[in-house]
């Protein structure tokens, strides 16, 4: 059986409640962190995890 790390949340570095294994590939994905109860979007290859930026929403005007 293979070890498999805790992923971690890119914005408070907190543990999150998912385990990775090292041939994981993640795309995309909502990686939700129940300390900061932030939602972010993350891509994980080799056990490299990469925050995707996204634009905020801007307000409209009238």
């Amino acid at each position: 059986m293979e070890k498999a790390n805790w992923l971690y949340c890119p914005i408070c570095h907190n543990k999150t409640r998912l385990k990775m294994r090292k041939d994981t590939e993640l795309k995309n994905f909502p990686l939700y962190c129940p300390k900061c109860k932030n939602e972010s979007l993350i891509n994980v290859r080799q056990n490299t995890v990469t925050l995707i930026k996204e634009p905020d929403a801007k307000t409209q005007s009238r």
